[in-house]
């Protein structure tokens, strides 16, 4: 009887889970239940699996609104009439339009009308009124009395008690951005949208029996349901499963040609083996979409990084999907295959982030709008924006909302209002708030894909799922990850700026030449890495230190070993300790010995955790797997999580080890949850930093001008601007006759691009470049402002920045100037036939100090360039060591002077926190700081800038590091420019 009800997908309406809303219609003994969320289809799948389980009919539809107005709630009869309804949707989000107050006929789903909306004789065969409990005394004195034919019971179900009605108050007053006191009328659901035992409900309609009896035909005539165990992706490249694989073991022997020669029986051998298991399962069109997409991309030009699981396998290899070796980091594409598998490895591709958005256009393209799709993502109301939500809503000043959302154990006690916001929160927490988009995942169906799930248009203009990764497992999707990433348009762009200033041109994909080059690995070891793709952070410098790091499969073991599961574990340091000292430990048990020797004992990839499960707890592959995925947060199913531990600990008991023993192993697998790497994962990572690292040993100053126009970097730009200078850049303010949008190096003159520069507009950057490239450089002011259309404001910018510093002139020489030619009446001047030049005038000298043009520097581009901040400390004090004396200096206190780069934020055992520092000495060199809860309580950081720091110099695997007992923040010289 139930034909519109809510979960919490009615986002910011709904209070009901689908657990939640299933498991409260099984209490009421309900046999079949309706799920119309608001303008959406996101709960769905997961509503039908419920249903399904508990023995309830499921049955689709959906509640259109046009804002807070209920137009009609639309039932699908069948899967058909749930594709019919998802394609309504679909319409109006990716056309952005609103739904029309009476929709066109469906062939497969009926429309229900809240009462007094429509008169009898207008309905349509799918049309039907719904008449609320409260509306049924109404009926007497309307056109229905005589007649119900057209009339349904329609009992909505928006929450279960009084506390859920409250707690909806809270979500519509969110949505609509105003004080709780202030909701009313169609903004809220009437406080009896609640559940209720089926005989109640229709006790209520007994003066009707022919409503009941309408009701009951289109519960009867109505069901959806979905197959779980099939894949839904493509099922086909070639239009044929046979062709398929004729195509696929083509370009398979033919890539191991390309990879390996003509004669190579190992790799022939594999080959043959995981092209069988391929067919068998089915995943031919898998692999030959994602090399379609390879193809298509390299014709264009594109770089990619493949990785993902499916980088394990020597097809892929062949196929150029990816740049990792199988044999060679003796790596088993069967790990990630077992009996119980249905779903192909995964598959990550990295683009550069100014061309992925061309790959997903031609993807879309080639496999057509009706069958692709971006996946979505959900977010959920979390930590410090539930309060400041809810601030508003309860119409707390901004200042105590900032209290409550960065002292919240503090601020819930204040009142009466802040503790029932408290309360509110909890009850929020991880509900849906909106709808997003995945990092990467793309769908490509073999039916329609609103067979399955509504459409919405994000911003990145692609149709986007309603629904997320963890559903699209569900139902049977495996989803290709196309990433965009900063590192790859680093090294595209440094081989383009290498060939312009050096007119040389690189192989960037002469990876075996990389890996084995001195220089390269030299700078590897010595952790010249700042720009480097995945290697530049302090942490991972640091332990390519300790490892002493000079080769390809210890940069790959590095890559896992810095993720924070290991970390965590305590097991890199073991690591680090068991690399130098092979022979000085013990494995934890034989098996440990037997599977994880090429990792002294430490598990470090997924496939260790895997190994170490199979082998040494008895799991089989199938459960295995799913820990896996778990691993690599692609598993939700907590049950299934709680099983596979039980039988962990149970099998361990049953092979007779120790409780301490199983628990230490299992310590060691549970700190990787959510973090883990594959090695063929760690691998790709590892391929790409070897292709920044030789660049930057060969051709430093293109490199890193690369680096800095692709932004996005572990560090701030300043910070890569320092290591362009380190490396030897000659740095150079923005100059108009040459800067360009971008950073240019030219020669060793590194120019900062137009588009550091604060307020300048992007219009104008480009019209100065145009102008230059068509016309020649610029001669003078004058000449410039007559060239390019240009106010007063942006003249002035320009000017303090120095950009007319070849000019001989002072900035206040041109600033008189530029007031001559512009004022702020007469905005901009132009070429023109009859231009007079202004009366020229004698200006008195007038001064100009370097202290001010570097703060006009910090102003206008974040960081000065034609002083350091050393040079701008009232100090001259500049430590009694440098970075590079640190390791001479162990177990003794100094003084270092260092400008803060980056802090690392900790939370101890106890729950204090500790900080890590990374600094800048007066040399450009970096060093690193340990700040442990009690200094920083009495000595905390105090934002950007120089500090005077004392501490102790320590070390670890000879790097050392400055363990601070105290810190100051050192004053600069004061900002004349403030002093007039």
């Amino acid at each position: 009887m139930y034909l519109n009800t809510h979960s919490y997908y009615s986002l910011r309406y709904g209070t009901l889970s689908i657990d939640r809303l299933v498991e409260e219609a099984k209490k009421l003994n309900i046999r079949c239940l309706t799920l119309t969320d608001i303008n959406n289809t996101t709960g769905m799948i997961d509503f039908v699996k419920r249903c399904r389980k508990n023995e309830i009919k499921p049955i689709g539809g959906v509640e259109f609104r046009n804002g807070n107005h209920h137009l009609y709630t639309c039932i699908a009869k069948n899967n058909e009439g749930f594709r019919e309804l998802n394609e309504y949707i679909s319409y109006h989000n990716l056309n952005q339009k609103d739904y029309p107050i009476y929709p066109d006929a469906f062939n497969h789903a009926i429309t229900i009308y809240p009462f007094d909306r429509k008169r009898k004789n207008n309905l349509k065969d799918h049309e039907f009124i719904g008449v609320k409990p409260k509306d049924i005394f109404k009926i007497f004195s309307s056109e229905f009395a005589h007649d119900q034919s057209r009339l349904l019971i329609h009992q909505p179900v928006t929450f279960v008690d009084k506390k859920g009605f409250y707690l909806h108050r809270n979500l519509r007053a969110i949505d609509n951005n105003i004080l709780l006191s202030r909701i009313n009328g169609e903004m809220l659901a009437e406080e009896s949208e609640v559940l209720m035992d089926i005989d109640k409900l229709i006790g209520i309609y007994q003066d009707y029996p022919r409503i009941i009896k309408n009701t009951e035909k289109i519960l009867e005539d109505s069901e959806l349901d979905f197959n779980y165990k099939t894949i839904k992706n493509k099922k086909t490249f070639t239009g044929n499963g046979a062709d398929d694989q004729k195509l696929l073991s083509k370009l398979a022997y033919d890539g191991l040609e390309y990879r390996y020669g003509k004669k190579n029986k190992i790799a022939t051998e594999r080959v043959e083996k995981e092209l069988q298991i391929i067919y068998n399962l089915g995943f031919s069109a898998y692999f030959l979409i994602t090399w379609d997409i390879i193809r298509y991309s390299m014709s264009r030009g594109y770089y990619h990084v493949g990785r993902g699981s499916g980088a394990n396998s020597i097809v892929a290899y062949c196929l150029k999907i990816t740049d990792v070796d199988p044999i060679e980091l003796d790596l088993y594409f069967e790990r990630f295959i077992n009996p119980r598998r249905t779903s192909p490895p995964d598959f990550d591709i990295d683009y550069s982030w100014r061309e992925r958005e061309e790959v997903q256009d031609y993807i879309f393209k080639r496999y057509g709008h009706q069958h692709t799709a971006l996946l979505g993502a959900t977010s959920t109301f979390k930590g410090k924006s539930i309060f400041r939500e809810l601030g508003k809503v309860y119409g707390l000043p901004k200042k105590e909302i900032d209290e409550l959302v960065d002292n919240p154990e503090v601020g819930v006690n204040r009142n009466h209002i802040t503790k029932r916001i408290f309360e509110i929160s909890q009850e929020l927490l991880d509900f849906p708030n909106i709808r997003s988009i995945h990092a990467g995942g793309i769908l490509i169906s073999e039916e329609p894909i609103t067979y399955y799930t509504a459409l919405d248009l994000p911003p990145k203009g692609f149709p986007t799922t309603q629904w997320d990764m963890y559903v699209a497992d569900d139902i049977g999707f495996e989803k290709l990850d196309i990433l965009s990433q900063r590192g790859i348009g680093h090294i595209r762009d440094a081989a383009d700026i290498i060939r312009e200033n050096r007119g040389i041109n690189v192989d960037v994909h002469a990876v075996e030449k990389f890996k084995n080059d001195k220089l390269v690995k030299n700078q590897l070891k010595k952790g010249e890495t700042i720009g480097c793709f995945y290697i530049e952070s302090p942490a991972m410098r640091g332990l390519l230190k300790k490892l002493r790091c000079d080769n390809y499969l210890s940069l790959v073991a590095a890559s896992s070993i810095i993720r924070p599961g290991v970390a965590k574990s305590g097991m890199m340091r073991q690591y680090i300790h068991r690399f130098h000292h092979p022979n000085d430990f013990d494995y934890l048990h034989p098996i440990m010995k037997e599977q994880l020797e090429e990792t002294y004992g430490v598990m470090v990839y997924q496939e260790d955790v895997i190994k170490i499960c199979h082998h040494f707890a008895g799991l089989d592959l199938a459960d295995a797997d799913v820990l896996r995925r778990a691993m690599s947060g692609k598993f939700r199913g907590h049950d299934e999580m709680k099983r596979i531990i039980e039988k962990f600990f149970a099998n361990c008991k049953e092979k007779g080890y120790p409780d301490s023993l199983t628990k230490e192993v299992w310590r060691q697998i549970d700190s990787f949850a959510g973090y883990s790497f594959s090695k063929a994962h760690s691998a790709s990572y590892a391929v790409e930093s070897f292709q920044s690292l030789f660049l930057k040993a060969y051709f430093p100053l293109e490199f890193m001008t690369a680096v800095i126009n692709n932004f996005g970097g572990f560090y701030h730009t300043w910070v890569y601007f320092n290591e362009a200078s380190r490396q030897g850049a000659n740095i150079q303010l923005p100059c108009i006759n040459n800067s360009n949008y971008q950073t240019r190096i030219i020669g060793k003159d590194l120019f900062v691009g137009f588009v550091h520069i604060a307020n300048l507009e992007y219009k104008v950057a480009n019209q100065i470049v145009d102008e230059r490239n068509r016309n020649g450089d610029f001669l003078d002011l004058e000449n410039f402002i007559r060239r390019v259309p240009i106010g007063i404001e942006q003249v002035i910018i320009l000017i303090k920045i120095e950009a007319f510093r070849f000019t001989g002139f002072s900035k206040q020489e041109l600033l008189w100037e530029s007031h001559m030619f512009l004022t702020k009446e007469k905005k901009t001047i132009t070429n023109t036939l009859f231009y007079s030049k202004p009366k020229t005038f004698t200006l008195p000298q007038l001064e100009q100090s370097q202290i001010e043009n570097a703060y006009d520097e910090i102003e206008l581009i974040g960081f000065p360039v034609t002083m350091t901040h050393f040079d701008m400390l009232q100090t001259a004090f500049r430590g009694e060591i440098l970075a590079n004396d640190m390791i001479r200096y162990v177990g003794k206190k100094v003084r270092m002077v260092g400008n803060l780069v980056t802090i690392k934020y900790v939370r101890t055992v106890k729950k204090e926190w500790m900080h890590f520092g990374t600094f800048l000495d007066a040399t450009g060199e970096f060093f690193d700081t340990v700040h442990f809860p009690n200094s920083l309580k009495n000595y905390p950081f105090k934002g950007k800038g120089v500090y005077l720091i004392l501490g102790e110099i320590t070390e670890e695997f000879d790097f050392p590091s400055l363990t601070v007992e105290k810190l100051a923040k050192l004053p600069l010289k004061a900002d004349p420019r403030e002093s007039g």
